[in-house]
């Protein structure tokens, strides 16, 4: 075990930037002319009398997808019997959800996903045509390598700057952008307080990205997979705003570290972000306060394997953990699960993980200063803290992402390198924020629970964008694991 001691933190961040940002045009020729501006967030949106939950699906592997061609808003792939078979799975994980309403894509192979997934529902499913692909003009129908040969140039302007990509005189992650904002409002506007979207890839990207108040920069940061499911929780505010929390990204059956691709391309580079399993003192009706020094309960144990056995698909590099008992343990099970690797059949040698400890995962402290004990079950708990709080939070995850980066890159011989980090839900919130070069005011519009497992990719190395491929997945704790939509305890909250 090796105790690390983390770089000088930097000065806390500026307050978030404008929601607000340049004009999304539909043509070079309006860029010029409008002078409008498009909503990105919360900010302007209209009070709320309820909470609202709004679960996003991706649609089921479609022929254009097995293909490798290029499908934009065209409609002419269906989904393939691998799609069918996702969208089948998507219904079973969704069963025991009560939806008011699924708004769905108007195009074949995402209007037969929600089909398969809204089942014997009686509600309604609305076609919204703003929720179809991007638009993506002389490319659709393409073959990727086509797409290379025919346009050289603007293909890889389409792959490496795609805000700023325009083609046939349109720009169309901007005008997707546009789109998200829209489809917002009538989302939002309608009266069901738990809502089913059925879309695609692109517009799902733009729609978690416009709700959290991120610009166009944010494309292909926040994967989407086939059926994958990410969900957004809408709070109520007295006189203003709701406040917007993601609660999860990219929740598949599959598991999310069996693949090491991002952004369509390979990622040798990753971190895993481990929330420590639950404790006595982390059960619903208990909080944060309590015991210095408290064990994972029964759960945690659980939980704890759980992750142990979902990590065995990956070599890991090394473990970073807190140096509190719920983190040390839940960093045991996994190393201990690793080393035995060629035992249980999932390597052919043993493998070696170097363990870790950072004093400055210690982030408990923080909240026993604090009088306000509210549960970290609750989307968004990080709303009852001030400013303080997410100051001391923000220069913590700071320096901690620094040392993980550095771990990272700390052998230049190895082509493949993962770094676990297990700690408590909120210091892994922050060094999502610290991913995607956020602030201090962003981390309440994040959500992770206990056991579970958040996933950022380095596909151009530690040095390049992230890439966060899912948040919160819970999926491998099987029957212990959170519900995409909570039970409903009252008609207050989720």
């Amino acid at each position: 075990m090796v105790l690390v001691s983390s770089p000088t933190p930097s000065p806390p961040p500026r307050r978030r930037r404008s929601r607000w940002v340049t004009p999304c045009c539909s043509s070079l020729r309006e860029l010029d002319s409008t002078a409008r501006q498009v909503r990105l967030s919360s900010e302007k949106l209209a009070e709320l009398r309820e909470a609202k939950r709004v679960v996003l699906v991706r649609h089921g592997q479609s022929t254009w997808n097995e293909e490798g061609r290029i499908q934009g808003s065209s409609d002419y792939s269906v989904l393939t019997a691998k799609g069918e078979t996702q969208a089948e799975t998507s219904r079973q994980m969704l069963l025991s959800d009560s939806f008011d309403v699924c708004f769905t894509s108007p195009l074949i192979r995402s209007k037969r996903t929600a089909e398969i997934i809204w089942g014997e529902r009686k509600e309604d499913m609305l076609p919204d045509s703003d929720l179809r692909e991007i638009d993506l003009y002389s490319f659709q129908g393409l073959l990727k390598h086509e797409g290379k040969e025919r346009y050289g140039p603007l293909y890889r302007k389409w792959q490496k700057d795609a805000s700023n990509f325009n083609i046939d005189d349109h720009y169309p992650v901007r005008e997707l952008w546009a789109r998200a904002a829209n489809c917002w409002d009538r989302i939002l506007a309608h009266e069901a307080k738990s809502v089913l979207v059925v879309a695609h890839n692109a517009v799902n990207q733009a729609l978690v990205a416009t709700a959290l108040g991120l610009g166009t920069e944010y494309f292909r940061v926040l994967l989407q997979s086939n059926c994958g499911v990410s969900v957004l929780d809408f709070t109520p505010q007295v006189g203003s705003s709701p406040n917007i929390c993601l609660n999860r990204l990219n929740q598949t059956p599959n598991s999310p570290v069996a693949s090491a691709t991002g952004a369509g391309r390979s990622a040798k580079k990753r971190i895993i972000l481990v929330c420590q399993g639950a404790t006595q003192n982390s059960s619903p009706n208990v909080g944060l306060l309590g015991i210095e020094y408290e064990t994972l309960n029964m759960l945690g144990v659980v939980q704890s394997q759980k992750t142990a056995e979902l990590l065995l698909d990956l070599k890991i590099n090394s473990i970073i953990y807190s140096p509190r008992m719920p983190s040390v343990d839940t960093a045991t099970a996994i190393s201990e699960l690793q080393e035995a690797a060629d035992c249980l059949g999932a390597d052919c040698v043993p493998r070696y993980v170097e363990m870790k400890q950072l004093m400055d995962l210690e982030v408990e402290p923080i909240f026993q200063n604090t009088k306000k004990n509210p549960t970290t079950s609750e989307s968004g708990w990080l709303n009852n803290y001030n400013e303080s709080v997410l100051t001391q939070l923000w220069t913590k995850s700071t320096t901690i992402y620094q040392t993980v980066l550095q771990e990272l890159s700390s052998d230049s011989s190895e082509l493949e390198r993962n770094i676990i980090v297990v700690a408590h839900p909120a210091v892994q919130i922050g060094l999502i924020c610290q991913a995607l070069h956020l602030s201090a005011d962003w981390m309440p519009s994040f959500h992770l629970d206990s056991g579970s497992v958040s996933v950022v990719d380095f596909p151009d190395g530690p040095a390049g964008k992230a890439v966060v491929r899912c948040t919160n997945y819970t999926a491998h704790l099987g029957r212990w694991s959170v519900p995409i939509s909570r039970s409903q305890i009252d008609d207050e909250s989720f």
